[in-house]
């Protein structure tokens, strides 16, 4: 089992929402890329909520990202995990949210980008770290993994992160 670290989190200083992973999988972690796994739904939902299109240079769609008020990023800043599989993850670390929320006062929600996220963010951050009053919500996980739900029930969710930025919520 590899000891392995998230990446550094896509933002800037305007963010509005943070979307939160777990930990980027063996693909993402080779690719140097958030949600590089091709059948991954999330740069296809970006591209329907944003206009981040998984046909755009990954660089452009982080751009489109932290241009519409979306943060990215990961509960976890390290773990060790045998496969991408959430379920594979022990020894987890938390990032370090207390710092990341004084560097983003403007973000007042949090989604979740699956159950391993959220319940990583509240065992390892919610009672550890001090935090500003954020509204969560935990959205199903985008990953390949999580084939019980169609694409369409999956945007149709994500759609809140959509609402939560044009204060529709």
């Amino acid at each position: 089992m590899s000891n392995i670290h998230c990446f550094l989190p896509v933002s800037d200083s305007e963010a509005r929402v943070l979307i939160l992973g777990s930990m980027p999988g063996k693909q993402s972690l080779a690719q140097n890329q958030y949600y590089a796994h091709p059948q991954n739904a999330f740069w296809k939902i970006m591209g329907e909520l944003v206009g981040a299109y998984p046909h755009l240079p990954y660089e452009s769609r982080l751009c489109l990202l932290s241009s519409a008020g979306i943060a990215l990023w990961d509960a976890l800043a390290s773990c060790e995990r045998s496969s991408s599989l959430d379920s594979h993850i022990k020894n987890e670390q938390a990032n370090d949210f207390a710092t990341f929320f004084i560097q983003h006062p403007n973000i007042t929600q949090i989604f979740f980008n699956g159950s391993k996220a959220e319940q990583c963010f509240k065992k390892f951050v919610q009672s550890k770290q001090v935090l500003p009053p954020l509204q969560y919500c935990r959205l199903p996980s985008t990953s390949p993994a999580h084939a019980g739900m169609c694409y369409e029930d999956k945007l149709q969710a994500w759609r809140g992160v959509k609402k939560s930025l044009s204060g529709k919520v």
